[in-house]
């Protein structure tokens, strides 16, 4: 079964583009690396939470959206050769590529998928 990469950020509603700009950089150096699929969504229907919400865990402002993204991967091992390549990159280098979001405030984590239909 596939490992998948989970994102959760909060992004300037402004920043839109380029956060598609930077997104598709990220995309091919990943598929490059190994990675199977790279999906990104923009916020449509994310409700403010009480306890807990999309919008709570990364601490959004006012004028912000929620992106929700993941990197499907053959196998924990592909992850792990593949990520630290991406890493290496020089497109994904924040001087040649900035993240066009605070990313401090990004949330993530590796999942193994333990059903896939």
């Amino acid at each position: 079964m596939t490992y998948v990469d989970g994102f959760v950020a909060a992004v300037p509603i402004e920043n839109r583009e380029a956060y598609i700009r930077h997104a598709r950089v990220a995309a091919e150096v990943f598929k490059e690396h190994g990675a199977l699929s790279v999906v990104e969504c923009w916020e449509d229907d994310v409700p403010d939470g009480k306890i807990t919400s999309f919008p709570m865990a990364v601490q959004r402002k006012e004028g912000e959206a929620i992106v929700f993204a993941w990197i499907a991967w053959p196998s924990r091992e592909a992850e792990q050769k593949g990520m630290k390549a991406a890493m290496e990159d020089p497109r994904l280098r924040p001087d040649d590529n900035p993240m066009p979001f605070d990313g401090k405030r990004m949330i993530y984590g590796g999942f193994t998928t333990v059903l896939e239909l």
